[in-house]
């Protein structure tokens, strides 16, 4: 398991310990084949776990089927309403960021987490008549967006030479993917800047 996994389930179990109320904007876990969104099946063990929470999607359409429409840029929350958010691969599809981030801020609960995963070194991904692609993040950029937050952990998503792989196209990129992990991983070199994103834990 490599060291980005590590954190997403180590995160994961965070949120679902502390239960209550889980908002997944833009249903990025993708374990709901239902909504007729792409299904993650290495994630499906998360389905048990979010059991002991109320587990939402809210999407700004209802394309995917989500629990609530809504914009992240004004969320259909009360002020310290919710427990936890999962923000994976959306702040880079929205038009303000860091008022995405700051609504998120207002909804939180004390003491409450956000878990996000934003892109650096990715390649381009909008798609036409549901979402653009504005923005890319540096490992600076996570301390800035996430600075009202009491504490912050940041793991970095693949090593240098596979974030290379993943930016080649086509089958080309896919056939040097693991071999490109293992080299990072050979050359100590899975924590590094260079690298496709991060997954961030914050806590309010």
């Amino acid at each position: 398991m490599t060291p980005w996994d590590v954190f997403f389930r180590t995160s994961m179990k965070i949120l679902t310990d502390v239960g209550g109320t889980v908002i997944d904007v833009g249903g990025g876990l993708r374990i709901s084949a239902e909504r007729s969104n792409v299904l993650d099946k290495r994630r499906i063990y998360l389905k048990e776990w979010l059991k002991t929470c109320e587990y939402k999607v809210i999407d700004p359409v209802d394309t995917y089927h989500p629990d609530i429409v809504g914009d992240i840029h004004a969320l259909p929350f009360q002020n310290e309403s919710v427990d936890s958010f999962i923000c994976l691969a959306v702040l880079e599809h929205v038009e303000r960021p860091v008022k995405g981030v700051e609504e998120m801020y207002r909804c939180l609960k004390k003491g409450g987490y956000v878990f996000a995963y934003m892109p650096f070194l990715f390649s381009y991904h909008a798609e036409r008549g549901y979402y653009k692609d504005f923005w890319r993040f540096t490992r600076d950029c996570m301390d800035e967006l996430f600075n009202d937050f009491v504490h912050i952990e940041v793991c970095e998503v693949r090593g240098p030479l596979e974030t290379i792989s993943h930016l080649l196209p086509g089958a080309s990129g896919k056939m040097l993917r693991y071999p490109m992990r293992f080299i990072d991983w050979m050359l100590k070199k899975q924590h590094t800047k260079q690298t496709s994103g991060f997954y961030v834990l914050a806590q309010k």
